[in-house]
């Protein structure tokens, strides 16, 4: 009887466990991308970014060379496949903002934070009032033109982690 008893709670906490919906930490992604001439240039990052696993939709601003890309909620894109899209289409980001629910900025004393196994390094103050959402701004090198990061080197020396290049850390500000 007890072993009925305990196969039958195995079971329930395996299907508990299997059936929590887990939901997407980066939410949405704002790309200007730089480089682009025409109308096919805009086409082939837009294809790119749809082809990433994970991306449910993206729209384009060809004025602006804005792509926002939405993602899906069960998805865990990071930064760092995004920027492969848009330089695998040929091109480069020059700014990048990212939207992640507050509730998933778990910031410690060093502010810092981690998603998905990759470190968030908070260049700014912490968040005050939100609305649920948080948006981001990366300021690593292949997420702000190659101008701006020799700018932003001399900016965050403070900061020693961020002239190390390090592809799985993340230097943000937070966006008002």
């Amino acid at each position: 009887m007890k072993n009925i008893n305990l196969k039958f709670i195995l079971v329930t906490c395996l299907v508990l466990i299997t059936s929590v919906q887990s939901y997407s930490q980066i939410s949405k992604a704002e790309i200007i991308a730089t480089g682009l001439t025409c109308s096919m240039c805009s086409n082939a990052i837009n294809k790119q970014l749809k082809a990433t696993v994970g991306v449910d939709s993206v729209s384009t601003d060809l004025n602006t060379n804005t792509f926002t890309v939405y993602f899906k909620k069960e998805s865990k894109v990071m930064p760092k496949v995004l920027k492969e899209g848009v330089e695998k289409a040929g091109f480069f980001i020059g700014s990048l903002v990212i939207t992640v629910p507050t509730e998933n900025l778990k910031i410690t004393s060093d502010k810092t934070f981690l998603l998905n196994g990759s470190t968030f390094i908070l260049l700014s103050e912490e968040p005050k009032n939100s609305n649920g959402e948080t948006k981001l701004r990366v300021f690593d090198k292949g997420y702000v033109t190659q101008k701006e990061h020799k700018k932003l080197l001399k900016t965050f020396a403070k900061a020693t982690s961020y002239s190390l290049d390090n592809e799985d850390n993340y230097h943000i500000k937070i966006v008002l």
